[in-house]
């Protein structure tokens, strides 16, 4: 355990980054499931905002790479053209 003041609060404010850094994480990529799985054009372009949006706050707080957000929102961007 920790001994010093400083090193217990840190302890505590990474326990509740990592669970809120989680939770964001687990919430894009439900959309991003949720994305992939829509049929319909109208619909898939206007969810597309959205999770762009999410992907690029996570990679603002370097929840995720900045790659990684853009190659997401690349494929996905493919996915919706290709839908009829």
């Amino acid at each position: 355990m920790a001994n010093h003041k400083s090193s217990i609060k840190r302890i505590r404010q990474t326990r509740t980054r990592n669970l809120r850094n989680r939770y964001y994480g687990k919430t894009t990529r439900n959309a991003v499931r949720k994305l992939r799985a829509l049929t319909t054009k109208e619909e898939a372009t206007s969810l597309y905002a959205s999770v762009s949006s999410m992907l690029d706050r996570l990679a603002k707080r370097n929840v995720i790479h900045k790659n990684k957000a853009n190659n997401l929102k690349s494929k996905l961007a493919l996915h919706i053209n290709k839908l009829a």
